[in-house]
């Protein structure tokens, strides 16, 4: 279907914004960022907040906590936000945590890592995995139910997740109720329909993508670890993982490798539930307030993982 008039008149305020990300220095890009998508002047309530410290594997590592209203234990879902590895943070990704507690009914951790080029992979997967072993090890003093863990994110978030899913599954720790992946990063340097139709202006390019990979990667190699490209990861390393949700946008030039993901789980005997959202662009979760449709499809994806947490 067409572009919705609404995400176009989003990505004209975006252009005027500024110049796009792949055009500034990894600092600049995180500032302008958090400037368009930092926390908000009026941010959705909850029933508790409350920033953190854990142990990480290179330090302390920063994690938010979100607790819905209500008596608990909850179900739980980690949560990593995007940016291409290179930018995003805990803010970036306030107001989707918020919607998702509320929607999903669950406590929601919002996990921070470390970001390239200063820390290549494989920093980010370990930081997420080590990350997710904690609130699994802590889930009662989150009043939180370990058995029903979930881990999520979006864009490279995603693949973030999908990465842990992948390490949890080879370690038998920890065990995973399902995978929440919007418009998920799953592979490094394929060519596919989607990356030629969507190449430019849909925010997220082509262009944008080599960008992020080139500062994540320390070398083309890397691109062919199944932690960093999940669509490598053989039906041997996918038999077993935790059933999926993944979602794509129809203007979104990874669409087709979240489609090819999913296909990749299906064929392993993974249960996958996959929806494109049509008229929608990357990144549509934090347009959920502006755009109709944004709004339509985090309702549906939250509902879905409310169902998968349930299973």
């Amino acid at each position: 279907m067409p572009l919705h008039p609404q995400v176009a008149k989003a990505l004209e305020h975006m252009a005027a914004a500024g110049p796009p990300l792949h055009h500034l220095s990894p600092q600049e890009a995180r500032t302008a960022m958090e400037t368009a998508r930092g926390a908000t002047a009026d941010p959705e309530p909850v029933g508790t907040v409350e920033d953190r410290l854990i142990p990480g594997v290179a330090g302390k590592q920063p994690i938010r906590i979100y607790t819905p209203a209500g008596d608990g234990p909850f179900p739980l879902l980690v949560y990593f936000h995007g940016g291409g590895w290179v930018v995003g943070s805990l803010n970036t990704v306030d107001t989707s945590c918020r919607a998702l507690t509320n929607l999903a009914n669950c406590v929601v951790v919002s996990a921070d890592y470390r970001l390239a080029p200063e820390d290549k992979f494989p920093a980010a997967v370990n930081d997420c995995y080590a990350a997710t072993r904690w609130v699994a090890f802590n889930a009662a003093a989150l009043n939180g139910d370990a058995a029903r863990l979930a881990v999520g994110g979006e864009s490279a978030g995603a693949n973030l997740a999908a990465a842990v899913a992948l390490k949890a599954q080879e370690s038998g720790l920890p065990a995973l109720t399902c995978q929440f992946l919007l418009y998920p990063v799953t592979a490094h340097a394929v060519d596919l329909p989607s990356h030629t139709e969507n190449a430019e202006g849909y925010f997220l390019t082509t262009e944008m993508m080599a960008w992020f990979w080139d500062h994540y990667l320390a070398s083309a190699a890397d691109g062919h670890n199944p932690l960093a490209s999940p669509l490598r990861a053989s039906t041997d390393q996918c038999r077993g993982l935790p059933p999926a949700f993944i979602a794509t946008a129809e203007y979104d030039p990874l669409r087709d490798e979240g489609a090819a993901y999913a296909a990749k789980l299906r064929e392993a005997g993974v249960a996958v539930e996959y929806v494109c959202f049509e008229g929608l662009i990357h990144g549509f979760m934090g347009m959920a307030k502006v755009v109709e449709p944004a709004g339509q499809a985090l309702e549906k994806a939250a509902a879905a993982l409310r169902a998968g947490l349930a299973a």
